[in-house]
């Protein structure tokens, strides 16, 4: 449909205290006026079911020393029952939903954490009641903690046994000193094991409200029903009674190379990383797009450079794409042919190289050919979608959504020769080793 017709379709809508505010590219934004609550609706005719998802605006970036984990455990917590759905009486969220056949679960990450659901459509109002009452009544008690720490230990030790997450937790440990994206999203072991159920209610009681969050609705549904049942279930709830605790620490200037080592039985591997801006700096768009050049598939560069020749056996690069500054992560998974200050300068000459010469016009066709395909897949379906604008939501806008596939298509090999001189430098870099040592 047209973006022009769902525009007046959707401003056209009249629903008492919710505000219509935009729509682009099929995504049409309102805000419950009474208590803030920000609302996307994707509506799409073509498919049987919908998509109800709550991202609330926090993670391991507004947790401390004491509660690091907070937000995780929430996560497995706030599925324990609320003031309506109750586990023991038969009413458990669970239970309802998957009896309805839904896919259901929820995630937590740095700037976010989400919960959701993907059911048939007939099914959409119950999905969107559960998210209404847990947002402020979620019911978890001391009891439901331990019962869930199995579950959570092993999360955690799971990461603490792979030694790509091993590596990546004492990267960012070393890179960030001040900034709480020194903490991993899964906390610290000693915090997640003796956190107060007291401390969790009042990390709950400071975050979890209507104007910290985003519902976002994607799929099959009738816009103004569903608007009426998210101001029934949601605007019972008002905004919160208190300002939201400020995140003021900022990281201090980097001044020069740090190194970490991780001595434990696994693969060997090395990671360099190099500091980068947030997700919403015009540098982002380069920067995605020469992660994407450097390891996408088995024609990029340290494919070649590293597997084609036997030297590594997997090659990974990620720019976090934040709220805040983050990091330009790249992994080389190492064969017993190469050491790993071997694999260091090789992978520093690799990017020298592009600082130096930049790219060919034929790698920055085929990096966008790629996103292209990517950008389609971000809108394959009611759980794609509302994943992707996740992620934005995230960083602090969700227009970003729209707007930065079409920036990263006008990416030349000009502003990627630019962030790789500005970005890459060794004194703003942080070095791990994974070293193999068998217990």
């Amino acid at each position: 449909m047209p973006d022009i017709v769902l525009k007046m379709k959707a401003s056209s809508l009249k629903v008492p205290g919710i505000e219509y505010k935009q729509t682009l590219e099929g995504i049409s934004e309102y805000v419950l006026t009474k208590n803030g609550l920000r609302i996307l609706l994707v509506p799409d005719s073509a498919t049987s079911v919908a998509g109800c998802m709550v991202t609330y605006h926090v993670g391991s970036r507004n947790e401390a020393t004491g509660y690091t984990g907070a937000t995780h455990l929430l996560e497995h917590l706030m599925f324990k029952g609320s003031k309506k759905f109750i586990k023991n009486k038969g009413t458990g969220m669970d239970a309802l939903l998957e009896n309805r056949g839904a896919l259901l679960n929820a995630t937590t990450w740095f700037d976010r954490t989400n919960y959701y659901e993907v059911v048939p459509s007939e099914s959409l109002s119950l999905a969107i009641e559960i998210e209404g009452d847990r947002m402020r009544t979620a019911t978890f008690t001391k009891k439901d903690k331990e019962d869930e720490m199995p579950v959570v230990r092993n999360e955690f030790e799971r990461g603490e046994n792979h030694p790509m997450e091993a590596l990546d937790k004492a990267v960012w440990q070393a890179a960030f000193v001040a900034h709480p994206y020194h903490h991993s999203t899964i906390g610290w072991r000693s915090d997640i094991e003796n956190v107060s159920i007291e401390r969790l209610r009042e990390f709950y009681n400071d975050f979890y409200w209507p104007n910290n969050a985003t519902v976002t609705i994607a799929g099959n549904f009738d816009t103004k029903k569903t608007l009426e049942l998210i101001k029934k279930y949601f605007g019972i709830h008002t905004k919160s009674p208190k300002p939201f605790p400020p995140l003021y620490t900022q990281e201090p200037k980097q001044e020069g190379e740090r190194r970490v080592l991780v001595k434990r039985v696994g693969t060997d591997m090395i990671c360099v990383a190099h500091k980068i801006p947030n997700a919403h700096h015009a540098d982002m768009p380069a920067l995605v797009m020469l992660a994407s050049i450097m390891s996408e598939d088995k024609t990029s560069r340290l494919y070649k450079t590293f597997v084609d020749k036997a030297l590594a056996t997997n090659v990974t690069v990620y720019p976090y794409q934040l709220h805040d500054d983050a990091l330009f992560l790249t992994f080389i998974t190492l064969t017993e042919k190469l050491a790993h200050e071997k694999a260091e300068k090789l992978l520093k000459e690799e990017y020298s190289k592009i600082a130096t010469t930049g790219v060919s016009a034929l790698e920055i066709k085929q990096a966008k050919i790629l996103a292209r395909s990517s950008t389609a897949e971000r809108r394959d379906g009611a759980y794609a979608l509302l994943s992707s604008l996740n992620e934005e939501i995230a960083t602090g806008d969700w227009k970003r959504f729209i707007s930065f596939p079409k920036a990263y298509q006008k990416v030349t090999s000009k502003d990627i020769m630019h962030v790789a001189k500005k970005y890459f430098l060794d004194d703003m870099s942080t070095i791990g080793y994974f070293k193999n040592t068998p217990s």
